[in-house]
This record gives structure tokens, sequence and C-alpha cells, in this order.
């Protein structure tokens, strides 16, 4: 009989732990199936953008399947309930006795898969399933009375002692004996869903794509700690879509950041402050298994919920479209806006100022940059945000708030982000952008036209503190 590969988020021949398998245990040849759920996805909050990054990169997996005798066929299900149903009347119907498939984490991922388990079993058709968006599969880490790990510190002491474990990585897979099944054409469209104008360009599709990135962020990786903070230079990986879509897997990452820290897995070079940043992907969706509210609209810490969130469709407006009057801020969300992605230390001071400055609740920034993010992951958007909001597991101490101008001021000195961003800015001198006082009086003087402060920022940041201490 034949294998079923059903691929989902993880868009790739090397590396993939289910194909892996799925090949290695195939007698009569393997067939792959993806399946298009765009109700799911718009409720998800899935980003137009990245969708289209998915469809491309199942292009570009169509045609490296094809070459080790792997048909892609691409089918439709509109929500995730309609799949379990579907895919084991699909196994049945190419005689495919086995279903292979990486786990996902998110709770409603998670429903879909125990359903398709079920499904499976009642027709006789046996399911393997494996960890492979992840380096050290969440319940591999607990504290000493078996409870998932809240505070990060603790939980990277034990993650550095056993990721090693995890990171010999996979060969691409064997080559499979011709089956008579035709793979599906990938479509250029999804109804719902808009891909014109998109920049497309800055996200090319496909591993070779991944590597090159990879690649060449390692050729840089020993400044990485402080080039990773300073938005108008590229010293991030600028890998995050590839590894959201599964188009590079984080073993492959971490296998190479060793590599590049000389067979170290910690120390103090760049390389190791990377290998941390792998580290916090794992631990967010860590909590989120542990504490799967945080995956349905709740915070972490339960208290939080009865802060009093205000609500300003103006304030927020301003703030999704980059016109609080706050550069920094304004510069990071049109650079989200324009390019589906946002430097990370710009993701902390816009989502910071939005619960802090604006408190508005941290929810619907959460919903916004998951409407806009290539590489929008619910375990990480949310960990960030809920860090920035002081909601969430290990989060910042409420009362320590990012000024605008401070931020700006040490991570871009000379205003080029800013001003590449917020064009209108050009004239205004660096040393006035990064000043609260001087800015209003060099936006007269060079004739910007730049929106006013929305908020005053000892005001807000005085109500923020007000809201939490009433918890």
């Amino acid at each position: 009989m034949k294998n079923l590969v059903w691929f989902r988020r993880d868009l790739r021949l090397k590396d993939n732990t289910a194909l892996a398998n799925a090949c290695k245990d195939a007698d009569d040849g393997v067939v792959a199936v993806f399946y298009l759920t765009p109700e799911q996805w718009a409720e998800h909050d899935d980003a137009h953008l990245k969708v289209d990054f998915w469809l491309r990169n199942l292009a570009e997996l169509t045609k490296s399947l094809s070459e080790i005798n792997i048909p892609l066929l691409i089918e439709k299900c509109n929500r995730f309930s309609d799949i379990p149903s579907a895919i084991v009347e699909l196994a049945q119907k190419h005689d495919c006795g086995d279903i292979f498939f990486n786990r996902e984490y998110e709770v409603n991922e998670l429903n879909r898969d125990k359903a398709v388990v079920r499904a499976a079993k009642e027709a006789g058709v046996d399911v393997h399933h494996f960890h492979d968006r992840v380096i050290v599969p969440p319940r591999e880490i607990k504290t000493k009375d078996e409870r998932f790990y809240s505070v990060f510190t603790p939980y990277r002491k034990q993650w550095d002692k056993i990721a090693t474990d995890f990171v010999a990585t996979q060969n691409k897979p064997r080559q499979q004996k011709p089956i008579d099944i035709n793979a599906s054409a990938v479509p250029e469209r999804i109804n719902g869903f808009h891909f014109a104008d998109l920049p497309k360009d800055l996200w090319p599709a496909g591993e070779d794509e991944a590597e090159r990135r990879l690649t060449n962020f390692l050729r840089k990786i020993d400044d990485y700690d402080e080039a990773r903070d300073v938005p108008s230079t590229e010293g991030t990986s600028q890998l995050s879509p590839y590894l959201a879509a599964g188009i590079v897997s984080p073993r492959q990452c971490l296998a190479r950041a060793i590599t590049a820290n000389g067979g170290a897995i910690g120390g103090e070079s760049g390389a190791t402050t990377w290998i941390s940043e792998l580290t916090w992907r794992d631990f967010y969706t860590h909590v989120m298994v542990g504490f799967p509210r945080v995956s349905m609209d709740r915070p972490f810490k339960e208290k939080t919920e009865k802060l009093k969130w205000r609500s300003s469709k103006k304030d927020l407006e301003a703030w999704k479209t980059g016109q609080t009057g706050y550069p920094i801020v304004d510069a990071g969300m049109r650079q989200l806006n324009e390019t589906g992605w946002m430097h990370n230390r710009l993701r902390m001071v816009t989502a910071m100022f939005l619960t802090k400055n604006l408190l508005i609740d941290w929810r619907e920034g959460e919903k916004y940059f998951m409407e806009k993010l290539i590489d929008g992951d619910l375990a990480a958007n949310n960990g960030g945000w809920q860090w920035s909001a002081s909601t969430g597991t290990d989060s910042v101490p409420y009362f320590r708030i990012f000024s605008p101008f401070s931020q700006s001021k040490r991570f871009d000195p000379d205003a080029l982000f800013i001003k590449q961003m917020c064009p209108e800015l050009a004239d205004v001198p660096a040393k006035a952008i990064h000043d609260l006082n001087k800015f209003a009086k060099a936006l007269k003087e060079t004739g910007a036209d730049y929106p006013a402060y929305i908020v005053d920022y000892k005001e807000s940041r005085e109500r923020a503190l007000a809201a939490f201490k009433a918890l």
C-alpha cells in the first residue's frame, strides 16, 4: 500500500520528519496532500500576504516532490472540521494505508488532528504524527514538580541541556517508485484573499531562498548581538517567514548556528544570542501547550482580565496607519503595512505604545499583526504581545514602559530608518526627532507635514501605571 503525507506549515523536503518517515516505510509509493481552508484562515486572521506566500511555496514544493516521484494534491476544505472525513476518503481512494503528518499545537489545530486520528482509526488507516515545528517538543521540559515553565530563564537552562539531542538533520527523502497520480495545479488566487500589489519580491519562495538567507546571515552572525536591534540595517536573519511556513526547520537553523559557534550552544557570541531567539520560539509553543488559554484570547496572568482598557477607534486607527505623531512608532507600523514584516525591536516598541500609552487592549494589536504579518505565528505573536502588555508569562513589569524617544535615539540615532519610512521628516534634525520637547518645534521650523502627538506621553504613562496598580 501507499503512504499519504499531509503537508501543513512544513513546506519543505529537507529535514521534514513526517515526509522522511513516509518515504522510508513506503512499499508502493507516496502521495502528498495540502488542504486549502480559506474560511478557517480568515477566522484565524491569516494575512493575505502569508496565504500568498504559502501558495508560492506550494508551487516550489510541487516541483521538488515531483523530482522524487511524489505527486502533491491540493484539496479544498473550507474549515478544519471538514478535513477528517476528507483525508480518510482520500487515503482510501489512493490505496494509502498510513497517514503521516507533523504536529501543530494551537487549540483548533490540536482538535482537528485528534478528529483525524479518530476518523482514520475507524476506517482502519494508521496515523503517524511527529514533533517537527519545534526543536525540543513542548512536554520534554518540565519543572521539578512536573509543571510547565512560565519563566524563560530556567526553561532555557533545561533547553540548553537537551536541545542538541534534536538537531541531527535528515537528508532529502529518498526517491520513490513512480505512481499513476497527477499532481494538482497550485491556485494563484483564493476567494476572500487579495494578492494584487503585495510585496512578493521581498519574500521569494522556496527552500533554496531560505538556505541562501541562512548562509548569508551566518557570515555576519558575530555582529548579531548588537546589529539585531538596529532597524536601519539588515542585522537580523529575516528567516521568520520561512520558519513560520516551515520552508526551513528550526533544527536546521540550530545545527548551523552551533557550527558557527564553534560547536557550542552557549557562550557570549552573536550565535548564542540567535540561538536564544530560537529558544524563545520553542518557549512560547511550550507555554501555549501548557496554558492553552493564551491561544483562546485570554491573558496568561488571569488577574489582568480585569484591566480597564480604553476603547478608541480613532487612536487605534492612528496606530494602525502610522499616524500617532511618535516617529519610531509610526515608522514601525508603516514598515508592517508596506512590507508585511516588522523589525523585532519595533514590534516591542509599537506593541508597548498601544497597550501602555494608548491603553488599548493587546488583543486589538495581536489581531492586527496577524492580519498583516507574513510570518504571523500564533504562539510567537501572542507571546510577544502579552510580554509587551505585561499580561503574559515572563512579561515585562507593568511599570517598565518604553519611551519612544529613548528607543529611537538608542537604536536609530541618525534617524535613518525613521526618515526612510516617514519621508516627511527628511528635513527634521535627528536630535529633534529623538526629543519629546523639541520635536514639535522642529516640525514647525521645517514645515514638515506630520501629525501632532495623539496622546501626551507623560500623562499616558501615568494613566497606564494607575490602571495596573488598580488591579
